[in-house]
């Protein structure tokens, strides 16, 4: 039996931030940086978990390359602060959780060791010693919320020291005590100036040049806050208009300029609205 990687990216961040916004768009917003996260596994890891605000990956009887990990990290670091720049430039609701999701952070931890698995329900997991010492480093006493940390037994394997350096990565040495048993480890904080974010479109912003021929006025007797989440929320939509029998959108995503969904009415005719044009 060959040694296994045991890969979980963490989202930094996350109990603060879902006991202080607004739950069910902090939900949004995790839910789809997850998505991003998992669509950034280039190295074809198996998805073990979804532990909350983590992933939980493996590689069985596989650790790949001193290069090839160190690629990876930085694609799913550069993948989540795509994203977040994505969300804070085109978002349209100001509550808590879509203004405050642009400060959370991303850390990921790195370990390999000989796997044993468990079959439940159909469903096969890894357990056993490494996968313990693995989540145990995920509470260590680096001082920073934003960092890769691979675990000793994972450094020795693919011949990383703590003298490597490169434009992304510098790494230094750190040891924490779990159950009396040290853990040495080697980590690099990350600085976000050094990603290569990748560009997203910003839709084109719409300028009426005349007047409108008729306007109409309503008053709500609801806040100003519930009527925007009726009105940006796309859960809500079919209660806009008598004769719409559904409305598709992805549950995930989080409701910004450029977003789509599609109201499918009695008639069979389909209208695609895209949020903010």
């Amino acid at each position: 039996m060959g040694k296994s990687l045991l890969f979980l990216p963490d989202i930094s961040g996350f109990t603060e931030f879902v006991q202080t916004t607004e739950v069910e768009h902090s939900q949004h917003v995790i839910s789809e940086l997850l998505e991003v996260l998992i669509a950034a596994n280039t190295e074809e890891l198996q998805l073990a978990e979804v532990e909350g605000d983590a992933l939980f990956f493996y590689k069985e009887n596989d650790v790949p390359s001193l290069e090839r990990l160190l690629a990876l990290s930085e694609h799913i670091f550069t993948a989540f602060y795509s994203h977040l720049k994505l969300l804070e430039k085109n978002r349209i609701c100001p509550c808590s959780a879509c203004s405050s999701a642009p400060k959370l952070q991303l850390k990921i931890i790195a370990h390999c060791g000989e796997l044993q698995f468990l079959t439940i329900q159909n469903n096969r997991k890894p357990f056993g010693s490494e996968v313990i010492e693995a989540h145990r480093l995920m509470k260590n006493s680096v001082d920073s919320d934003n960092y890769v940390l691979l675990s000793k037994a994972l450094t020795d394997t693919i011949g990383l020291s703590g003298s490597y350096q490169s434009k992304l990565y510098k790494f230094e040495e750190g040891t924490d005590i779990y159950d009396g048993k040290k853990l040495d480890y080697l980590f690099s904080v990350i600085d976000n100036d050094h990603l290569k974010l990748r560009s997203f479109l910003t839709p084109n912003k719409v300028v009426f040049n005349k007047p409108p021929s008729f306007t109409l006025e309503q008053e709500f007797p609801v806040s100003a806050a519930e009527l925007l989440e009726t009105l940006t929320n796309y859960g809500y939509r079919s209660k806009w208009k008598e004769g719409v029998d559904e409305i598709i959108f992805n549950v995930n995503e989080v409701t910004r300029l450029g977003s789509e969904h599609v109201c499918v009415c009695v008639c069979v005719c389909v209208c695609v609205y895209v949020c903010g044009q």
